[in-house]
């Protein structure tokens, strides 16, 4: 007996361990190598990538027979059944179209896009490699649909369908699961802080409203970044790219960008990564000189505010302060007479003077796998680190400046469910606002009283004198101005450099901040378990924010200010009709601390036709919604030309301010009144704008912000029609209270509507603006088509799509609320290329036309031009030595151009890069 136990023993121990090598090549059609080749072993976690030459090796704790799952991007998946060891097996991937790439964010499990509900776009690895943009986040603007407002040569903002700013706060991103969004600023701040370029495993982009799987904010859009795991792609990988910018205003310019990647795979059991990335350049400089208040007048204009000159947006009634002087007895009685009744504004400085343009961007990130059974589960522990130096436009311009970001997430996860956990903290480093530098560097070396006393007297003695009011209002300027800093000098850097380190806007303009926010989420799949019915999933999430910015930006003077929000979802899948019907539902419920819950259901029928089954018809209908975000509730904030102030009911009391030198209820006293006012009174007592400047003054309707919804409808196509692939969508959105902000006038005295104190506080000039953030009573609509067409012919990639995008939003019922639609009526993109033109050689071209459009934004409006950019590259691979070289050219023939009124014109970049063992 003991001897059969002992046989039994060995044999079953032989079995246990019982291992399989097998080892071969994958290639295409003809015959080249295809690295990055997924290898599994079907039914488990277990497998292997090849390498740049295609090879790879497997081995398998298992005897055969076992089935290879072999599939690449851009290729059709092949299933490979090995009955023995093998070293030589060569294993042939028949080229693909893009409509059998699989994609898992637009129902949260992994699906052709060719079935997909929703629209969705996908950027691989290929198209990384292929882009003549300078930067794989760039080259997501030739997707169909898809806007990149750029603000810097650091920071594009990316947005679909419309409604946005540079605070892009209807979009999302996501990296590995983690929302990229700055927390305080509540926008995604691009790629400056975001993955490294040699980690991108994919990235997929759904346009339109997605909250019922992904909750508030995914409203327009959301972008899917997911990185390299280290059990599949193994190894050092670097990458160097260098060149030029070039831009009229800053001339040529020096860039480089480099970046490594190490990953290695331990054991079947543990794995991990390390990713570093830098680059450093000039950036796009901003040196408009437009008057904005009066376009067709320029420095000459006592009243002169430049589109990118700063401390000029300071400014008085000559008049009303030369009345001050002679009440003072400075001035003898009547020479108020001798000065015109209009505004004066100080002499700016150029932004040019105030920011050094410097664009960088340092990433880290560092990556812990474990799976502890060596089977789908696995644990994540993921930190990423960033600084970032760019320019951000909103109410102002601000000089982001050593911008810190880090994120830290703990991720429990297999192919059925994941549980992840992670939090992200800011600092705003040496950030400045280029406006109140301006404005304070001003104010160090003379006050506003002074200047205009100054200017007032001298405009007087002047006119006096028989001097016509231009050649006055020179002398009066230039004797106001002297001691003025000059750019250059030690005394200007010295009160530069005091001004943008004090957080103090009276005195300052350092931009301070260290908010934080916290974020689960949880979902399962039980299609496993209900297959045979359809596929279910559920899931929820729950986020808290803390505010931190010491009063700098919102109302937090007395300690960090937290809220939080949570949802739940599920979602049920099936297919019928020999599985060419497909019906998904889903819905969500969410719930913020401040605001009642929502539900956002979405439903999509799709159907597949033809006998090949070439031809996909789908229609879907789908809620969604989003929370005020951070600002619109709790920021409180004086950027110039308006306050700015949250609307949660415990933010209206917290906004006290000061303001001194009221004249008062028809006295005539100069700096010896002063009123407060809270941020409640945007709300309960202030004139709208328009009805001021029309004469006829009318209380303000800014009511409460409230969360916005929209229910999106949509009906697309997709198919293979011989040789063309072809995608069409279209969608038309109806939009309930619409968020965006809106300027009022707020009296210093008197009650609005009281026909009395408050129209004289008009008269007297006693008020101020503020900017309340509320929803539009309005119905507002949009409505666009996205249509794309593939081909190859003779082995060569062409692309072409075209986007018409359109609004609908009566103004004359609301003219002071702006919408801030901003992305043109028509868009058209092409691509031409071959990876493969001749033995180791491609290029690849891309074409962008942009119609012109308007551009509503806090900062200003203005006219977008239409434009026209061409980008291109060639590469070459060097196989031994498993290296490519690649260079471009972006904006080839250098007309420069802008997307957004206010910013740098975008000017052409010149770049050469080499990548070493990048799979």
């Amino acid at each position: 007996m003991r001897t059969i136990t002992l046989a039994i023993m060995l044999i079953v121990s032989s079995i246990t361990t019982a291992q399989t090598t097998v080892k071969g090549k994958v290639v295409d059609d003809n015959n080249q190598p295809i690295p990055g080749t997924n290898i599994k072993v079907q039914g488990s976690a277990v497998g292997t990538v090849t390498d740049f030459d295609g090879l790879f090796s497997l081995t398998v704790d298992q005897s055969p027979p076992f089935t290879l799952l072999v599939s690449s991007v851009g290729f059709e998946a092949n299933t490979i059944t090995i009955s023995s060891d093998t070293s030589d097996i060569t294993i042939t991937l028949k080229e693909g179209t893009e409509l059998d790439e699989v994609v898992i964010s637009a129902s949260r499990t992994p699906e052709r896009i060719f079935e997909s509900p929703v629209s969705v776009e996908r950027f691989g690895i290929k198209q990384i490699k292929n882009t003549p943009a300078a930067d794989f986040y760039d080259g997501l603007e030739n997707l169909k649909g898809v806007d990149i407002n750029t603000n810097s040569l650091t920071f594009k903002s990316i947005n679909t369908r419309g409604f946005t700013t540079f605070a892009n706060n209807r979009f999302v991103q996501l990296v590995d699961g983690m929302d990229n969004s700055s927390p305080a600023l509540n926008f995604v701040l691009g790629n400056l802080l975001g993955i490294t370029e040699l980690d991108v495993n994919s990235i997929e982009l759904l346009p339109g409203a997605s909250s019922a799987l992904y909750g508030a904010n995914a409203f327009n859009g959301i972008l899917f970044m997911t990185s390299k795991n280290p059990f599949d792609h193994t190894g050092i990988s670097a990458y160097f790219k260098g060149g030029i910018t070039s831009q009229d205003v800053a001339g040529d310019n020096e860039f480089y960008d480099y970046g490594i990647r190490l990953a290695h795979k331990f054991s079947d059991k543990f794995a991990a990564k390390v990713n570093f990335s830098y680059l450093r350049g000039t950036d796009w400089a901003a040196s408009s000189t437009v008057n904005v208040l009066n376009p067709a007048t320029d420095r000459t204009d006592p009243a002169y505010d430049g589109l990118n000159v700063y401390g000029d947006e300071v400014s008085t009634n000559i008049r009303g302060v030369g009345q001050a002087l002679v009440n003072a007895g400075i001035l003898p009685a009547g020479a108020q007479n001798l000065l015109p009744d209009e505004d004066v504004s100080r002499t700016g400085y150029n932004e040019l003077d105030l920011n050094a343009n410097r664009a960088e961007s340092v990433k880290f990130d560092a990556a812990l796998h474990y799976r502890p059974f060596a089977n789908d589960f696995e644990i994540i522990y993921q930190a990423k680190v960033g600084r970032g130096t760019t320019i951000y436009q909103g109410a102002n311009r601000y000089s982001i400046k050593n911008f810190f970001l880090q994120q830290h997430k703990l991720e429990f996860k297999n192919n059925n469910f994941f549980v992840r956990g992670y939090f992200t903290d800011e600092d705003a480093g040496d950030s400045y606002d280029t406006r109140f530098t301006g404005i304070n560097i001003n104010r160090s070396w003379k006050d506003d009283n002074t200047w205009f006393g100054e200017y007032a007297g001298a405009f007087a003695t002047a006119s006096l004198q028989g001097v016509l009011p231009e050649q006055a209002h020179a002398i009066a300027r230039q004797t106001a101005d002297t001691g003025r800093l000059i750019p250059g000098t030690a005394e200007f850097a010295s009160a530069f450099n005091q001004v943008i380190n004090d957080p103090n806007l009276a005195t300052g303009s350092k931009f301070q901040d260290a908010t934080q926010l916290k974020h689960a989420d949880v979902n399962y799949n039980f299609s496993h378990l209900t297959a045979d019915f359809a596929d279910i999933q559920v899931g929820g999430s729950f986020r808290e924010y803390k505010l931190n910015s010491s009063g700098t930006i919102f109302t937090d003077f007395d300690g960090p200010i937290r809220y939080s929000e949570f949802g739940i979802y599920t979602q049920l899948q099936k297919k019928l009709a020999d599985e060419r019907l497909k019906i998904t539902a889903s819905v969500r419920y969410d719930k913020a601390e401040l605001f009642d819950g929502n539900l956002s259901p979405r439903v999509s029928v799709g159907y597949t036709v033809g006998e090949n089954r070439n031809h996909n018809l789908r229609a879907s209908v789908q809620t969604g919604f989003r929370n005020p975000t951070t600002q619109d509730l709790y920021i409180g904030l004086d950027v110039g030309r308006a306050i700015l102030v949250g609307s949660a009911p415990d933010n209206l009391d917290r906004d006290v301010r000061v303001f001194d030198d009221v004249s008062g209820a028809g006295q005539t006293i100069i700096g010896g009144n002063s009123v407060t006012i809270t941020g409640r009174a945007a709300y309960e007592n202030a004139f709208s704008v328009t009805s001021v400047a029309n004469g006829a003054p009318e209380a303000a309707s800014s009511q409460i912000v409230q969360p916005e919804k929209v229910t999106a409808f949509e009906v697309g196509y997709r198919g293979k029609l011989k040789k063309f692939i072809v995608d069409v969508s279209g969608y038309y959105n109806q939009y309930k209270d619409f968020i965006s902000t809106e300027n009022v006038i707020v009296p210093y005295y008197g009650q609005v509507g009281d026909n009395a104190l408050s129209l004289l506080a008009l008269q007297n000039r006693d008020f101020t603006v503020y900017q309340a953030y509320t929803n539009s009573d309005v119905d507002i609509t949009s409505f666009g088509v996205t249509a794309g067409v593939d081909t190859k012919i003779a082995g060569f990639n062409i692309g072409v799509n075209y986007t018409y995008a359109e609004q609908d939003f009566d103004k004359a019922r609301d003219p002071d609320f702006q919408t801030n639609f901003n992305t043109p009526k028509h868009k058209v993109k092409a691509s031409f290329g071959k990876a493969d033109l001749f033995n180791n050689f491609g290029f690849n071209t891309s074409y962008r036309w942009s119609d012109d459009y308007f551009w509503e934004a806090p900062f200003e409006n203005g006219d977008v031009p239409s434009f026209s950019v061409i980008d291109a590259q060639i590469s070459y691979k060097i196989p031994k030595l498993k290296t490519s070289l690649k260079a471009g050219a972006t904006n080839i023939g250098g007309d420069e151009y802008f997307t957004a009124f206010g910013t740098g014109l975008i000017g052409s970049q010149y770049y050469i890069g080499l990548t070493i063992n990048n799979l």
